[in-house]
């Protein structure tokens, strides 16, 4: 019974070593002690089912557990033979059993085959019948008898007393073959694991048991401490239930014969919750598509702990307010999955906590961060920084000035955010645009391929489209408003007196007139706009100095002082009109004046005044005639402003429907069009200076316009101008004829300005 217990321990080690190396047998021989040294204990082959070349191949070699070989294999024939010769008592005792343990092993592949040869007992003693026990019977009394041969026989006896002296054949005894220990992880040395305690029933040195470690672990000896004397074990290191679930402790009770007793003690040790969660992360996906549907995974973790029971299960929890959620797994995986779309142009990278808690007390805790990068797909399309550009540009530019810039910014990166700039088609005055201006498809910049004339065109529209560099490519347009900015290069254009050459005019004026006489008005016009097109006139000569003045700011030709007989008959003056440009552009007119007896006596005569009533009444008339005109002029032109206001509004109208319909639409402006606020006339407007016969009294009117369409053009040499007005042209020869053959009926020049169609 005894022998099958050693066996089952002996057979328990060879398979734990068996399944923590490679896969292996055990093999039980014996042989009888004493034997000479080379002597066959036996063969391997069989057992090992390998040949003798397959043996010598694999470089079979036999390796002893202790430092004494007592072993050695011949690779040649697969025999195992005996080294030296072996005393079984002066190797195992008085040992039920004696085993000696060595391993075989074989490479390519790794085999190790542990071999178990037990030494029989062959000692022959027969002295006495059985074994004396001390422990029983200290003395024997025996009676020894002689009987000799003869006959009668003759008997001699004797006494003997017997002292049986000790002998070491008592083995030390263990009061418990097995102790059986729970220890508490952490346990701090120098605690008491257990007292294990055997007794000899021998007397003295062979009575005397010492205790101690019999073929444990390292990890054991490392671990606990044996007093030798008392059998006290103790802890000597670290208890930590992570590395070692239990320890077996074999211990040997020797006495002072040599004779020793072996028992177990089983400590197991108790877990404690020392060990946090660990976050293991065993896939990752990143960077991670921003337009990837929810639901996908992104990274699918692990969650352990050394510990067990209610300390070992654990909880896993990412922070809130994330497009990722945790969904529980088996076996405490969990998957890292996301539950909303996600935008890169809002969060380019996610730094996730994962925090894992196990359930022990207290409660430990640890952390991963999850590093999540996000990786940009074309989603966005470039966005202009305005929703409409206004640009200006200098008439008289030169081609290929720098109009203005045109950004578009994509939120996307690399190429999904590489932008490209192009003009999409539409027309300028019936011509396209791409012969007005050219972008430039890297930066934006938009440049006049022609010079323009303000005069011809005012303003237009292009159309620039921005896509970029995604795949399938998106894009955005902007409508960019060029205007073009006045420049001072035309002169003004005098409307009356017309400057032909060819039939001078003249103004006929009374001998009689007084001081503050209307004689004429200079009109004149300005294709320009805005203070270019503001006119002054100034008297650059006259016949005599000091007779006639011009007002600066309305032309008006008056008498300074009343008109003698000295005054020379033909007067001729030189009337210079100069804009408010910079620089300022100016021109002249040429007024020839005939001073005339009698041209008004009728007229005078007929009216009884005292001469200064009549002074002051002319210049109220002529005041208020003023003031009717201005009032007219105005209402005129604050018309003319509503009119072209909503004309502007309902082509921006028209253009913002065309412009969601992708066709540029720009504005068609006439060639002659006249600006409003320009100073100059947008009109065809009369003038009437009538002049009575027989009185000073003249008379400035201001009448409706007389055609539709009027339009002014000048002449191909400087001071000759032509005036059109429909089918009617009047020239300054005809009204100089009309007063001449009428000289008491009222007179008139109608000076006109040019309309523009509306």
């Amino acid at each position: 019974m005894q022998k099958s217990h050693l066996n089952r321990q002996v057979w328990a080690f060879p398979l734990y070593f068996c399944l923590a190396v490679v896969v292996c047998e055990s093999f039980h021989y014996s042989v009888p002690e004493e034997k000479k040294s080379g002597s066959l204990v036996a063969n391997v082959l069989k057992d090992l089912k390998v040949d003798v070349k397959e043996l010598v191949n694999r470089r079979a070699r036999l390796v002893s557990e202790g430092t004494k070989q007592y072993f050695q294999l011949d690779p040649h024939s697969g025999n195992v033979l005996l080294q030296d010769r072996i005393d079984r008592e002066a190797l195992c005792g008085q040992k039920d059993t004696c085993v000696l343990v060595s391993e075989i092993v074989l490479e390519n592949p790794l085999q190790v085959h542990r071999i178990e040869v037990e030494i029989e007992d062959q000692s022959t003693g027969v002295v006495l019948e059985k074994q004396l026990d001390r422990e029983e019977n200290a003395q024997l009394f025996l009676t020894l008898s002689a009987v000799d041969g003869g006959t009668p026989k003759r008997t001699g006896t004797t006494n003997i007393i017997i002292d049986v002296l000790d002998a070491n054949d008592n083995l030390p005894q263990f009061y418990q073959s097995l102790y059986k220990v729970k220890l508490t992880e952490n346990t701090p040395r120098g605690t008491l694991v257990a007292k294990v305690e055997a007794t000899d029933r021998d007397l003295g040195s062979y009575g005397d048991i010492m205790y101690s470690f019999s073929q444990v672990p390292e990890n054991v000896l490392k671990t606990f401490n044996l007093n030798k004397h008392t059998g006290e074990l103790t802890v000597a290191g670290p208890i930590d239930y992570e590395e070692e679930q239990s320890y077996e402790i074999n211990i040997q009770a020797t006495d002072g014969g040599g004779l020793s007793d072996y028992c177990k003690v089983i400590v197991e040790v108790e877990d404690r919750n020392d060990n946090a969660p660990e976050v293991t992360l065993t896939s990752l996906t990143s960077p991670l598509p921003e337009d990837s549907p929810p639901d996908t995974v992104v990274a699918l973790l692990r969650v352990t702990d050394r510990d067990v029971g209610e300390n070992g299960r654990t909880a896993c929890t990412i922070e809130a307010n994330l497009p990722f959620v945790l969904k529980t797994s088996v076996n405490n995986y969990y998957q890292l999955v996301t539950q909303q779309l996600l935008d890169r142009e809002k969060a380019s990278e996610y730094n996730i906590t994962v925090t894992a808690t196990d359930k022990g007390s207290p409660r430990l805790t640890s952390r991963q961060i999850i590093h999540v990068q996000i990786s940009d797909v074309n989603d966005n399309a470039p966005a202009f920084e305005k929703s409409t550009y206004e640009m200006q540009l200098q008439e008289n530019n030169i081609p290929g000035l720098l109009i203005g810039l045109v950004q578009a910014k994509d939120l996307d990166m690399e190429q999904n955010a590489k932008v490209t700039y192009s003009l999409l088609p539409g027309k300028v005055r019936d011509q396209p645009v791409s012969s007005y201006v050219s972008i430039n498809s890297e930066t934006g910049n938009l440049y006049a391929i022609r010079s323009l004339d303000y005069e011809q065109i005012k303003d237009f529209q292009v159309t620039v489209r921005a896509v970029d560099s995604g795949s399938p490519p998106l894009s955005s347009k902007v409508v960019v408003q060029v205007v073009v900015m006045d420049e001072n290069d035309n002169a003004p254009f005098i409307l009356y007196p017309l400057q032909n050459g060819t039939s001078p005019s003249n103004d006929l004026v009374p001998r009689e007139a007084e001081a503050g006489y209307l004689v004429t008005k200079v009109v004149a016009v300005d294709r320009d706009s805005g203070q270019n097109s503001w006119l002054s006139y100034e008297l650059l000569k006259a016949t005599e100095p000091g007779l006639f003045s011009v007002g600066a700011q309305n032309g008006e030709v008056k008498t300074v002082r009343p008109i003698n007989k000295r005054d020379n008959f033909k007067q001729k003056l030189i009337i210079g009109v100069r804009d408010n440009g910079h620089p300022p552009q100016s021109t002249s007119a040429t007024l020839s004046i005939l001073l005339v007896d009698g041209f008004s006596d009728p007229y005078m005569k007929s009216v009884d005044v005292p001469k200064d009533e009549m002074v002051q009444e002319e210049d109220r008339t002529l005041t208020m005639y003023l003031v009717i005109c201005l009032a007219v002029i105005s209402v005129i032109f604050l018309v003319s402003m509503v009119g072209f206001v909503a004309i502007k509004i309902q082509k921006r109208r028209k253009l913002i429907a065309s412009s969601a319909l992708n066709f540029p639409v720009g504005p068609n402006f006439p060639e002659n069009y006249g600006d409003a606020g320009s100073g100059s006339l947008s009109r065809a407007y009369n003038y009437e200076v009538c002049l009575a016969g027989g009185s000073l009294n003249s008379e400035f009117r201001f009448l409706r316009p007389l055609f539709p369409v009027f339009s002014v053009e000048p002449a191909q040499s400087q001071g000759v101008q032509g005036v059109s007005s429909g089918s009617q042209d009047l020239s300054s020869h005809q009204a100089e004829n009309q007063l001449v053959n009428q000289p008491i009926a009222e007179s008139c020049f109608t000076p006109s300005r040019a309309q523009a169609p509306e």
